[in-house]
């Protein structure tokens, strides 16, 4: 594993293990992705991998109602989501409500009046 990664890795475990937030989300590759999946099975940390292509991986942990969550809303790829999903996604790994809001309406598009 990259150093950098690593260090990042174990931030979130560290975040994780303290109740900082329950979702985290990392985009490495998939030598990285099976490392990181094996060492948060030993720790009984849920997880989910969604293969991106042979070389990446997106890789979800945290608590493990959050993680069912996960598996349910991300079926495929990030910018495959609708705006919907991309909301919940966000939501769950605890990004700012409010530019959730802003993010989510500017997907959806101006609202039309009648």
């Amino acid at each position: 594993m990259k150093p950098t990664t690593q260090h990042v890795f174990k931030h979130h475990l560290y975040e994780y293990k303290k109740g900082v937030r329950h979702l985290f989300m990392m985009t490495v590759s998939a030598a990285e992705a099976a490392a990181m999946a094996q060492h948060l099975a030993s720790a009984s940390i849920d997880h989910y991998l969604q293969e991106l292509s042979p070389q990446k991986a997106n890789l979800f942990f945290g608590r493990a109602a959050v993680v069912a969550a996960t598996r349910r809303v991300v079926t495929k790829p990030l910018n495959l989501l609708s705006p919907e999903e991309d909301f919940i996604l966000g939501s769950l790994l605890g990004y700012d409500k409010e530019q959730q809001c802003l993010r989510y309406l500017a997907k959806k598009g101006p609202v039309v009046r009648q």
